[in-house]
């Protein structure tokens, strides 16, 4: 009997019924362990040994897995055939070893598709678990883990409100931030061209540009205002002109190759919609087994891959298929081999692919959720695109010229032979870009063509566009910066932590993101460059060859990047604020006339970066002379329009309390939002802020001083905001009367007149008995003779 250890249980499922007798499947349901979870757990001084942590659910699977052991005469762990993959295995084996349970042979198999000859072929290959993928694993994690523990704590105490840092999610981010000071830097700039209509000797009408203008080439920036434009559109109107060359060519475009784990993500967010994080999930369920006709079957080949290549069987199947389905013509003499533009791409796996290419999409209609059939028809169509013949274009050049050697140039692009087109067109980023220009009619050299009409026409340059997922996980791969199992978990790691959030499908830095990518740049800007990061990502894959050692890796990174850590340990907050104000003073500052710090309330102050516990915020440094404060909530857009993009959604920041300097926060909660004053202790107290990240500790014991008698922090103030309050109304006075309630406005009669919110809006208490008052902002500025005007109006009403 043979155990098979798999990740998930699906592919369990799917693997059981090809096995059969003599065989027993089991789930490891993925990692079993991990590190332990707190400082130390990687031992740089001890050549980077790591403490790990089995999981409650892993110690659970592990027992699984040595209940199914037992009676069995060897264990093949058939994990996924990737460095995770390779790690789970040799996690396994390990703690199997050191329960010592492991008395029986093992072996590691691996397979790119569940289908019942990839899986008797793995398992008459077996293999040994390889060192070198585990050692790249282990790399990796260590490094992860050693950027994570030591960076993070640094940006808890320098730069409150701040969450954790990652290794590649932190460069990701700079990516990110890095486009938006492109776009806030750019200025547009005015240009013209003119576009005319001409008619053709049978009356067609086909349009054209102006390239020369009295025989010099015009560039984008010839012609910069309307004055010069009209100029030239008079000179023209009345020109007579002909075609004066007429240039034909046949243009063949090849077809992409089938989908690698960037491509997947990036096509299913062009044409589908899908997130990276959403595609990736429906790969794995197509990939371990869906149920088709009541049976659990595998439809594509293993989703985390970088390679383009197909197996020879697969392509011949895809050739035989298309000879079938479309026509010899629309099959290449030669089955068409691709390779990879990916930086440090491991060519170990195939691409994406059907399992079966005969299983076309139109037969699993109905019969798969909506979502993963379309998933599924993207990967058919680009796979079996990827071995038809190039589509041919015909593509004609014609200059219309007059006798002053003023050029208009017309382009025409027809479709002559359809290719892989028939099934599969690539998607594009920039939605400006345009394949292929209109049909011309037939025109020859020497027609007369009268010009119908011309224009000029005003244009504006555009800054560089935000990225959306999939332009994101596009440059991540051109830069060679993480890997393609990563990128999901980058993207959403990016939101979770509020560094960043989709708006309208592309990615804008929250306030958090830009202040935590400045601090990191200015105190580790080389572990935040594009170069280095891929660097080390290929030093990672040097690794997993065997061509550099591990320990190797690690220690060259280590020796510089700690010693980057101790420069920061003297570093006071204010430092970081200082470097914080100079760098993003730009943004920090701008006002309609330019970039001031001058205070707009007291004229004498100057403006500064402000961080509290609950998000950052503009304050005066005459402060609390001067109480200015102006909240960073908000990110100009490309088109000068100001788009909302809270630093974090909540807690917001609204201001300090003039009576007692607390912060009021409005924060989120159970049951709903509300409105939070911390009151702030009385008791002298010694800041760790501006303190040095780690102190050292005496060498010699001191007499302990006496303890102070600790004084029981307050609880802090708070008030629900009342549901006919629109929250983003809510100014600092608003939620300081909230505060408030009830409250006492005065005496009426020799009686308190109190007002305040109840449980069913806002009331005025006079004499034990309830007055409503209108639900209206009105309420919070409601004076002693408002109340009484209520009260009597109630009493009026009654007595009637």
């Amino acid at each position: 009997m043979r155990l098979v250890v798999v990740e998930s249980p699906a592919k369990a499922k799917t693997i059981n019924k090809y096995l059969g007798a003599g065989y027993k499947v089991v789930a490891s349901y993925g990692h079993i362990r991990d590190l332990l979870s707190k400082d130390g757990s990687v031992r740089p001084d001890d050549d980077f040994s790591m403490v790990w942590e089995v999981s409650s659910a892993g110690v659970k699977h592990l027992k699984d897995i040595s209940d199914q052991l037992k009676g069995c005469d060897e264990l093949l762990l058939a994990t996924d055939p990737d460095r995770e993959g390779e790690a789970i295995s040799w996690h396994i084996k390990e703690l199997l070893d050191e329960k010592k349970i492991l008395k029986m042979p093992f072996k590691r198999i691996v397979f790119h598709e569940i289908t019942k000859g990839a899986i008797k072929e793995a398992i008459a290959n077996p293999r040994d678990i390889d060192d070198s993928l585990v050692d790249a694993y282990l790399a990796r994690r260590a490094l992860d883990y050693l950027v994570g523990f030591t960076i993070s704590p640094i940006l808890w105490r320098k730069l409150p409100g701040s969450k954790s840092a990652g290794r590649v999610q932190s460069v990701a981010l700079r990516i990110i931030v890095d486009r938006e000071v492109e776009i806030e830097a750019f200025e547009k700039k005015e240009y013209w061209s003119l576009e005319a209509k001409f008619e053709s000797k049978n009356k067609k009408i086909f349009d054209a540009r102006l390239t020369h203008y009295n025989g010099e080439k015009l560039d984008k920036f010839s012609i910069i205002d309307a004055q010069r434009a009209n100029s030239v559109k008079e000179a023209l109107q009345n020109q007579q002109f002909a075609v004066t060359s007429v240039e034909k060519k046949v243009v063949k475009r090849n077809p992409a190759p089938a989908f690698i784990t960037s491509t997947i993500q990036q096509e299913a967010s062009r044409k589908l919609g899908f997130s990276a994080k959403k595609t990736m999930q429906l790969a794995q369920n197509l990939y371990e087994g869906v149920e088709v006709d009541g049976e659990t079957t595998a439809l594509i080949t293993y989703m985390r891959t970088d390679s383009v290549n197909l197996s020879k069987d697969a392509v011949e199947k895809i050739r035989d298929l298309i000879l079938q389905k479309y026509g010899k013509d629309f099959l290449p003499a030669n089955p068409r081999v691709y390779q990879t533009k990916v930086k440090n791409a491991q060519e170990a796996h195939e691409a994406i692919r059907p399992v079966d290419a005969s299983i076309t999409p139109d037969l699993l209609k109905g019969k798969l959720s909506s979502d993963l059939y379309k998933l599924y028809d993207l990967i058919w169509k680009r796979a079996v695109a990827s071995q038809m013949s190039s589509a041919e274009f015909d593509q004609v050049q014609v200059d219309i010229s007059d006798d002053k050697k003023n050029v208009f140039r017309a382009n025409g692009n027809t479709l002559k032979f359809e290719g892989f087109i028939k099934v599969y067109v690539e998607g594009k980023d920039d939605q400006q870009e345009e394949d292929a220009d209109g049909m011309l009619p037939p025109l020859e050299k020497g027609d007369r063509t009268p010009l119908n009409k011309l224009d000029a026409l005003q244009h504006f340059t555009t800054p560089p566009p935000r990225f959306s997922e999939a332009s994101l996980v596009k440059k991540l791969e051109e830069l060679g910066i993480g890997r393609p199992s990563t990128y999901a978990t980058i993207l959403q790691v990016l939101q979770d932590r509020g560094y960043a959030k989709l708006i309208n499908k592309f990615f804008v830095p929250e306030i958090r993101g830009r202040l935590v990518t400045t601090f990191l740049i200015g105190f580790f800007q080389k572990y935040l460059e594009y170069g280095f990061t891929a660097e080390l990502e290929q030093s990672l894959d040097d690794v997993s060859n065997g061509s550099k050692s591990k320990l190797d890796v690690l220690k060259n990174f280590w020796k510089e990047f700690s010693e980057n850590v101790d420069q920061t340990k003297g570093v006071k907050i204010s430092d970081v604020i200082d470097k914080l104000n100079d760098a993003l003073g730009t943004f920090l500052f701008r006002t309609e006339n330019g970039v001031s710090r001058v205070c707009p309330e007291c004229k004498a102050g100057e403006l500064s970066l402000k961080i509290g516990r609950f998000g950052s915020f503009i304050g005066c440094s005459r402060y609390p002379e001067c109480s200015y404060v102006r909240k960073l909530d908000s990110s100009p857009m490309t088109d000068g329009d100001a788009v909302m993009v809270q630093s974090s959604e909540y807690p917001r920041f609204l201001g300090v309390d003039p009576s007692d300097n607390s912060e009021i926060v409005m924060k989120k909660g159970p049951y709903g939002l509300y409105i939070q004053k911390d009151k702030k202790s009385t008791t002298p107290a010694t800041t760790k802020d501006d303190a040095p990240a780690t102190a050292e500790k005496p060498k010699k014991k001191t007499p302990k001083a006496p303890k102070a008698q600790k004084v029981p922090a307050e609880k802090p103030i708070r008030a629900s905001i009342p549901n006919f309050i629109n929250p983003e109304s809510i100014s600092l006075d608003m939620a300081v009367s909230l505060l408030q309630f009830p409250k006492t406005l005065g005496q009426h009669d020799g009686e308190e007149v109190k007002v305040g919110i109840g449980k069913y809006g806002p009331y005025v208490l006079f004499k034990g008995k309830y007055v409503s008052a209108p639900k209206s902002e009105a309420f919070f500025s409601m004076t002693l003779s408002d109340a009484v005007e209520l009260i009597k109006n109630k009493q009026a009403a009654k007595q009637h």
